[in-house]
């Protein structure tokens, strides 16, 4: 009977971890949409797989294609469009261009703020088809404008779209519109649709310099059917440096907004492989559902003050979807579980339930979980990575096999679970085993009530297995219903939890599947009375046989396929002032693509001057001397070069003899410009612009760019020593060079330039 209970616990947990999941998107219908009125998913995925078949980032021929297709559909809506051409620079990441936004409103009946919706049509450079990223927030937007205006209802506010550009190279579209349209000033609301995947719930993300209660009751008035959303999110959100164009307005005109963002197969990101084909149907449905939920209420709510006093807990939460409380009920939640905490240890030692000396002896086992399965998960990776190198080509970390890691990683650290508690703890009264874990909980509560207060959902489980440990207390029940009764009792703490496992090592890569351990030991500590056994332990080993299962599996799978592809990259650099010319490559293993230049005499690390700006400051991992080319050069015009008192005024313009995609300026030594101009358009308000060394400047050259003109004034003794490095996508199309196209089971390695031509040549000034 005592197995029988075990089943039926572990039957209760695998549910709720799958309810859970099913609780944070839709799933697709095979009915199909009839009603103008409605969102076709059809109509969607007809507009993406127009805009998808091409690589589109700024400059691209496909840039401009993409645009008039839009621009186009808009008209055919019967809106006036606009295409707001401005220069933007984003001095956080020294990026710059003249961005194209697309621009078209709805006017409504009233005089109130208006509702923008948000989105970036550019792909990230060099091979990134967009289709996720942000195609579907494109198309989700463009089919749920159709539908709203179906039904020949006029909102009552202003209905804005904003098919920002250049979000990839720097929210550079985002800043545009920001500071130089006129429309900023009327925003009341913007709603972001973003990805950082292919697939997976769409996670709604809040995004306020004030608190965040109004905002909240806002959201869950538009009553979304799958809101997948937690206050943890929201706290650590908080803290980082944020990188979404809905972080622009919020801090360059301080208005609220929501993004909407999925980003399940991570491996997909920025890739050539983020095409139509793989979006997840049932990720752009959810997208679909916030959009249209919110575009129905918003377009009629009053939107002047979203601002609010309090900020509040939120979590995913079994029935009810979210749960929410005030951030200042935290405290006062953990001081009374931690008083009726201590009220069940004396009576749990008075009625001879529990004992001091066993209740310091439970302590090893958690506390040796907690090392144990960490240290362990962090090692194991460590290894895995060792044994498998090509890993370290995939930069973001995430790699295709991964869901099956993150599955062997949760057998292997229930396994160790089992192992240690079944050898370290043999306890007549089990429920000895529960203290450490809830002493361990308030802690971490108390630590997070000050620092991390969206954590504050943390008391849930707490308060759940406060409720365990009372009916271990003060009842007598037999063990096989106590088991499958304190299951009950914890599927608050699954249903929260389960998401949470996985959520990181998708998001953040492979190297966080410590943490996603860290969180099962603590789990797993709450639950030990579901799980313990003072015999067999049959969990043990079916947790162990399936461990070494998946990653049987995710071993056979370590490979690259045509639907898994590898990343790698070839890069060819000439020094323009010494003569000299290098190829270099990102990839720390080489393939039959790469060992076509890479073979024989070629030398480990970077290449001075030639390092490029990218998202992970990666660097070349060999380089190899080769043939110049002399391949020419843009042409460095000096403008203006004049004394005036103790400032020495510059102006120089630099005019590509090739189809150049960035320019990307370093100085090698401490560097401050006074007001400094990038086509005319001033630089940080004006203000100095001061940098030790490195890169000042990335201008990437869009649709209208011809020439890039720099002014600036410097101190008379400033000693300027500048680097030019242009940047040409074209190495495989040079007539200079005869490279092997890659194979079908290749792509270029995405965050870092690629399959570039880079001409590198000190400024003469």
């Amino acid at each position: 009977m005592k197995r029988f209970s075990t089943i039926v616990s572990v039957i209760i947990i695998l549910g709720v971890i799958y309810w859970s999941f099913a609780d944070l998107k839709p799933s697709l219908s095979s009915e199909k949409i009839t009603s103008e009125t409605d969102f076709s998913i059809d109509n969607a995925l007809g507009h993406l797989k127009n805009i998808s078949k091409k690589a589109h980032y700024v400059g691209a021929e496909n840039h401009k294609k993409v645009q008039n297709y839009l621009v186009s559909e808009l008209q055919e809506m019967g809106f006036e469009t606009e295409i707001q051409t401005q220069t933007a620079l984003n001095k956080k990441w020294f990026a710059a261009t003249t961005t194209e936004n697309i621009i078209a409103k709805i006017k409504g009946t009233g005089n109130g703020k208006a509702l923008m919706l948000l989105t970036h049509y550019d792909s990230n450079p060099h091979s990134s088809l967009g289709a996720s990223d942000a195609g579907s927030g494109v198309v989700t937007i463009l089919e749920g404008i159709r539908a709203f205006l179906a039904k020949k209802e006029v909102p009552k506010n202003d209905i804005i779209i904003l098919f920002s550009d250049a979000e990839e190279i720097g929210l550079l579209g985002a800043q545009a519109f920001v500071e130089n349209h006129s429309w900023t000033k009327n925003v009341g609301l913007v709603l972001n649709f973003e990805a950082r995947g292919s697939g997976g719930p769409s996670y709604m993300l809040m995004e306020t310099n004030g608190k965040n209660s109004k905002l909240l009751s806002e959201f869950l008035a538009t009553e979304p059917n799958f809101p997948a959303a937690n206050s943890l999110m929201y706290s650590i959100y908080k803290k980082l440096p944020n990188d979404t164009d809905l972080t622009v307005f919020r801090e360059d005109a301080n208005i609220n907004g929501f993004n909407f963002a999925f980003i399940g197969d991570h491996f997909d990101y920025h890739t050539a492989q983020d095409s139509y084909e793989r979006l997840d149907r049932e990720t752009l449905l959810h997208q679909a559902e916030y959009l249209t939920t919110s575009l129905n209420y918003f377009a009629n709510s009053n939107l002047s003050n979203l601002n609010s006093e309090e900020d509040f807990v939120y979590v995913n939460f079994p029935f009810i979807k979210l749960i929410t409380y005030p951030f200042s009920w935290v405290l006062p939640m953990l001081i009374i579980c931690t008083i009726i905490f201590i009220i069940l240890l004396f009576f749990g030692i008075s009625l001879n339930k529990i004992d001091v000396k066993n209740i310091l002896k439970g302590f090893i086992p958690f506390i040796l979980s907690l090392v144990l399965c960490g240290g362990i998960s962090f090692g194991l990776w460590k290894l895995i990575v060792l044994i498998h190198p090509h890993y370290n080509d995939i930069l973001h970390g995430f790699t295709y096999n991964g869901y099956t890691y993150i599955s062997t990683f949760v057998f292997l650290n229930l396994w160790l679970l089992f192992t240690i508690y079944k050898r370290t703890s043999h306890q007549d009264k089990p429920t000895n085993l529960l203290i450490a874990p809830i002493f361990f909980w308030l802690i971490i509560n108390f630590i997070i009530s000050d620092s991390l207060k969206g954590a504050g959902f943390l008391i849930i489980p707490v308060i759940c297995v406060l409720f365990i440990l009372a009916i271990a207390v003060f009842t007598n029940l037999e063990d096989k219903l106590k088991r499958i009764l304190f299951t009950i009792l914890s599927i608050p703490t699954i249903y929260i939890f389960a998401p949470l496992v996985k959520m990181f090592p998708v998001g953040l890569g492979l190297k966080i599947l410590f943490v996603s351990a860290l969180f099962i030991v603590l789990v797993f500590g709450l639950m030990i009375l579901s799980f313990h056994q003072k015999k067999s332990f049959w969990t043990q080993k079916w947790s162990g046989i399936l461990a070494i299962i998946f990653l049987g599996i995710a071993t056979y799978n370590s490979g690259f396929s045509i639907d898994n592809k590898k990343p790698n990259s070839i890069v060819y650099i000439q020094n323009s002032d010494d003569k000299t010319a290098y190829f270099g490559t990102y990839n720390t293993t080489l393939d039959s693509y790469t060992e076509q230049i890479f073979k024989g005499d070629f030398v480990k690390g970077g290449i001075e001057n030639a390092e490029t700006k990218s998202k992970y400051n990666t660097r070349f991992k060999y380089h190899k001397k080769t043939e110049f080319k002399a391949i020419s050069s843009s042409e460095i015009i000096t403008e203006l070069d004049t004394i005036i008192g103790n400032k020495r005024f510059l102006e120089i313009t630099i005019l590509p003899k090739r189809k150049i995609n960035k320019l990307e300026f370093t100085t090698k030594n401490k560097l401050s410009l006074h007001q400094f101009k990038v086509n005319d358009v001033l630089v940080n308000n004006g203000k100095v612009y001061s940098l030790k060394t490195g890169t000042f400047l990335v201008y990437h050259l869009g649709n209208s760019d011809k020439e890039v003109t720099l002014s600036f004034s410097v101190n008379l003794n400033q000693k300027l020593e500048i680097v030019l490095n242009e940047i040409s996508y074209d190495l495989l199309t040079n007539s200079h060079f005869n490279i092997k196209p890659r194979t079908e089971e290749m792509m270029p390695m995405p965050f870092v330039t690629n399959d570039a031509i880079i001409i590198t040549k000190k400024l003469k000034l």
